[in-house]
């Protein structure tokens, strides 16, 4: 049996922290069951991150249909900043008390890896990124984490189901098991030229058996024009100079006339690798780095009891509005009676909170990954990381 929690658990609310299951025995027993207000907010984002992605909100859609409550949410993949309210439950407080520890996990997570991957996206510019850490973690949350990672802006995934759920097919090369099997690179890439069919591009692994220089020539003379691109993933322990191996295969290839294959990396690499392999590097495999992404902290907390302004030391009392400007992107936290105003530079300013859900009934339209991705990617466009 694999450890991990039945859908039904979620909705039937086991899967909360047991203060929360004592907490609604006490107010049962005692009759207190107030309309509260209550917002999800992070006050900080992690490793100095300037702004985050929200994702995970289809999922907490899915939860929400089951909860007799009204939410205001930001829509999924808008990018958000610390202090910024990205959603706001509205019902009595024992119908969603239990219910605040799966809420806060389905976005904490989806949020930094989402994050992750827009960062990751940045910094590569037009180099195709791929998520290929699936493998690094359990296997039920593969089809989330890479969900998220697409959404946050990776051209593609690895995993088969993982790509089912997107509607894209998945990406990948060849494993360094194949290449064992055959005993030989050379080899493995010619059977996999002449059993796989031609749409799938001919990418070669060249980091088994022999020196990355002299594979990438014999691969590129037993396949010739056939050969798209080949991939590097020299493990740390073995890499040295990572950047002068690429710039030697690059050399060496382009020496032969084999201008146009392209140079796919992966293995360890990080946000700060980037920068400088890019003048070399097509396309990057991602790996650790995004699917154990840190989690964006948010909390859940109540803000406002029967209509009363109230909260902890620390957070803001009321409801509010996030105010964002359409023309200069600036953002505005106010109160919710605020009317609408106008941004210093004149632009108009939108609402970010809008209906989402009502006594289980979704509100607005749920986007699909792709749309979801490149509305991610408009907005991150001209921020700085």
């Amino acid at each position: 049996m694999f450890h991990t929690a039945d859908p039904k658990d979620i909705i039937d609310g086991k899967i909360t922290d047991v203060y929360f299951e004592r907490a609604l025995k006490i107010l049962r027993a005692k009759g207190v069951n107030p309309v509260v207000k209550a917002e999800f907010i992070a006050k900080s984002l992690p490793d100095g991150w300037r702004w985050a992605v929200l994702a995970g909100m289809e999922e907490v859609a899915h939860l929400l249909r089951h909860l007799p409550v009204r939410v205001r949410a930001m829509d999924e993949g808008t990018v958000f900043y610390p202090y910024e309210p990205v959603m706001e439950i509205e019902g009595r407080y024992q119908d969603f008390c239990v219910y605040e520890t799966a809420l806060l996990g389905l976005l904490c997570q989806a949020t930094g890896v989402a994050t992750k991957a827009a960062r990751f996206k940045k910094l590569a510019g037009d180099r195709l990124v791929v998520s290929f850490g699936a493998r690094r973690m359990h296997p039920v949350i593969a089809p989330m984490l890479e969900r998220n990672a697409y959404i946050g802006g990776c051209d593609g995934v690895a995993v088969i189901r993982s790509a089912e759920i997107i509607g894209e097919d998945p990406m990948g090369t060849m494993p360094h098991a194949l290449i064992l099997c055959f005993g030989s690179t050379v080899e493995a890439m010619r059977a996999y030229d002449e059993v796989l069919e031609p749409r799938l591009k001919r990418v070669a692994l060249i980091d088994t058996l022999l020196d990355e220089k002299f594979e990438a020539i014999n691969v590129a003379e037993a396949l010739g024009r056939r050969l798209f691109a080949v991939r590097l993933d020299t493990p740390s322990s073995r890499r040295g100079d990572f950047y002068r191996i690429l710039e030697e295969v690059r050399w060496e290839l382009d020496l032969r006339g084999y201008r146009d294959v392209k140079l796919f990396v992966s293995g360890g690499i990080r946000e700060e690798d980037l920068p400088v392999l890019n003048p070399l590097v097509d396309a990057y495999g991602i790996g650790t780095s995004i699917t154990n992404a840190p989690v964006v902290d948010f909390a859940m907390d109540i803000m406002e009891v029967e209509g009363r302004p109230v909260a902890k030391r620390g957070k803001w009392s009321g409801s509010k509005r996030v105010l964002r400007c359409k023309r200069c992107n600036s953002a505005l936290i106010v109160p919710m009676q605020r009317r609408s105003q106008r941004c210093h530079c004149g632009g108009q300013m939108r609402d970010l909170l809008l209906p989402f859900a009502e006594d289980g009934r979704i509100l607005r339209p749920l986007r699909s990954p792709r749309d979801i991705r490149g509305y991610v990617l408009k907005q991150v466009k001209g921020l700085d990381l």
